[in-house]
């Protein structure tokens, strides 16, 4: 599979999510405060609870419902009571479409 287009880059707002769906997977697109488009699972892996429904903060979202906060470099969280990580995909900006490949995630260190 290819990257699909997710979204186009002027639907996003600075430090929000922004929820998509691609072939079934939930993803949360976020443009942080330094310009860069990260793309991680969408579901918090506490609570099948919507991660873009959260809270932006640097490099971080925060579950609105339990407070874990995810990396979005990563995906690992941050802080309890989430201990799982959600995956990372890789953004490709071509243009004004954001483009993402739900198969395929990111190798994190």
């Amino acid at each position: 599979m290819s990257a699909s287009r997710a979204c186009a880059l002027s639907d996003l707002t600075q430090d929000e999510a922004h929820r998509v769906e691609i072939d079934g997977v939930a993803i949360a697109v976020v443009l942080d405060g330094n310009g860069e488009v990260h793309a991680i699972g969408d579901l918090c892996t506490h609570g099948d609870i919507s991660l873009s429904d959260g809270f932006v903060e640097g490099e971080t979202l925060e579950c609105w419902a339990h407070g874990s906060a995810f990396s979005l470099k990563t995906g690992r969280p941050l802080n309890l009571p989430a201990y799982e990580p959600v995956p990372v995909y890789e953004v490709v900006i071509d243009g004004d479409d954001v483009l993402i490949d739900p198969s395929v995630t990111k190798a994190t260190a």
